[in-house]
């Protein structure tokens, strides 16, 4: 099951579009909807995350959008088109939330902390940005 979860993502964190290839540390089954919630282990509910999205998503399925201060779902990459939530800033480095939705995962699972612009920065310098 998890080179099917691999495959099907691209090898991408489903989250930040971070590069499996070029992380430091394995990727990870993430639930989207946490078993601590009724989520189950069945595909459906699984996101493949870099280490850093997952921690900071934790078990949570909602945030609070900081443009309406209201609580929303967060991204769900099996029924969400990542880009209805989400663009990239003009030189790919940066992840803008462009939804409420959008604006909540940004903030909640941190999609611009500083390891993940840096690596960012880098890749769209020689070519392997996943744009």
């Amino acid at each position: 099951m998890r080179l099917v979860l691999k495959a099907r993502a691209r090898f991408l964190c489903e989250y930040c579009l971070s590069q499996e290839y070029f992380s430091p540390d394995p990727f990870e089954g993430d639930h989207i909807i946490a078993t601590s919630q009724g989520g189950s282990d069945i595909l459906d509910n699984l996101a493949l995350a870099c280490s850093g999205c997952n921690g900071y998503k934790s078990g949570a399925i909602s945030a609070i959008d900081p443009g309406t201060v209201q609580r929303v779902p967060l991204y769900n990459p099996r029924k969400d088109v990542w880009f209805d939530h989400f663009r990239w800033n003009e030189n790919f480095t940066l992840i803008i939330g462009i939804s409420p939705t959008g604006r909540a995962t940004v903030e909640r699972l941190k999609l611009n902390r500083v390891s993940v612009v840096n690596l960012r920065t880098v890749l769209f310098k020689v070519g392997e940005h996943p744009k």
